[in-house]
């Protein structure tokens, strides 16, 4: 549940960031159902910007149209991007009307970011948010240092900190792994019929817990290590899918890759990459094991790797690493 203030506060706040305003034109297949729509329609809307709006995603449409009507700003999440990297179109689109591109949704590694913006030349600017807080609750400033693999400062009038998921209550200092938190106009009012989540979620001093495992540093940067409910435990060591993920982005026959996890009778759980390769990879699961050896520990490194044609995704085109275990089984 969400109040007036909370959605108009976060559409504001997203436009203030980003400097959105009647100068730009924005491309955008995101669904409107989703909190994305406060994130771009929202903010368009109050501000007077132009939106032009596709009902599905698809590379070469997404791109014509950037083209078409002289975009100057495009939103997404990481797939998206990766596949209008792989697409041919990209070659031939000209993008000079083009002055910053924004992606959230899911941690994007870095190597993919920085691929991203030598294919465009604009900077791609990340971000975080949730239903929960009506959309946004960090990203960089536009006129701001950008720093990859960041998902910036918290929105202005909110605060972001870092807590002891065994102790919500307990701060932990920068630089320190933990639960991400977050308070201020934009928080929920509570899950509608469900008065255990809301309690579960919404600490008594404000807080609302965000489930995702982050560390701040000192300068208010916040760094997204992955969800909680994604971490691999094997062998007793806690393994964060996302991080696997980001060593994977880096080699150049990766296309698309999302690392699960699998039940082991000796570890407990272990890490299954799934990599969607490049039309020329040579599909080299030794190769790829023994690149993820050279970047990651011993026990971070997956223990099997699935060329795939695809990975599930939401409608928003968020990997859904929950349901990978289906590809396993194929």
């Amino acid at each position: 549940m969400q109040s007036h203030r909370a959605v108009i506060t976060n559409g504001a706040m997203t436009a203030q960031m980003q400097m959105r305003g009647p100068d730009d034109t924005v491309i955008s297949a995101l669904p409107c159902p989703h909190v994305y729509a406060n994130v771009v329609m929202q903010s368009m809307m109050l501000f007077g910007a132009r939106l032009v709006l596709h009902a599905r995603f698809d590379p070469a449409a997404f791109l014509a149209d950037i083209e078409t009507h002289r975009a100057t700003v495009i939103d997404g999440v990481p797939t998206m991007y990766m596949f209008m990297l792989g697409a041919p179109e990209l070659a031939t689109t000209d993008l000079s009307s083009l002055n910053r591109a924004y992606v959230g949704g899911q941690t994007m590694p870095v190597a993919t970011m920085e691929r991203v913006e030598a294919a465009f030349g604009i900077p791609l600017i990340e971000l975080w948010g949730m239903t929960e807080i009506a959309g946004l609750g960090t990203t960089h400033p536009l006129y701001g240092r950008n720093r990859h693999g960041s998902i910036g400062v918290a929105l202005p009038y909110c605060e972001v900190r870092i807590a002891d998921p065994e102790d919500p209550e307990r701060a932990l200092p920068h630089g320190e792994a933990g639960e991400l938190q977050l308070r201020g106009p934009i928080t929920m009012m509570g899950y509608y019929g469900n008065e255990e989540g809301t309690r579960a979620t919404l600490l008594p001093s404000g807080w609302l817990r965000t489930g995702d495992v982050a560390l701040k540093e000192e300068d208010g940067c916040v760094f997204i290590v992955d969800r909680l409910k994604d971490m691999i435990i094997t062998g007793g060591f806690n393994v964060y899918p996302a991080e696997i993920e980001r060593v994977l982005a880096g080699h150049p026959e990766v296309t698309l890759c999302a690392v699960g996890k699998r039940m082991d009778e000796v570890k407990g759980e272990v890490a299954v990459a799934f990599i969607v390769p490049t039309r020329d990879s040579a599909r080299d699961k030794d190769a790829m094991l023994a690149f993820c050896r050279e970047h990651l520990a011993a026990y971070k490194c997956p223990r099997d790797i699935r060329f795939v044609e695809d990975v599930p995704k939401t409608s928003t085109g968020k990997i859904m690493r929950r349901e990978l275990h289906a590809l396993d089984h194929d």
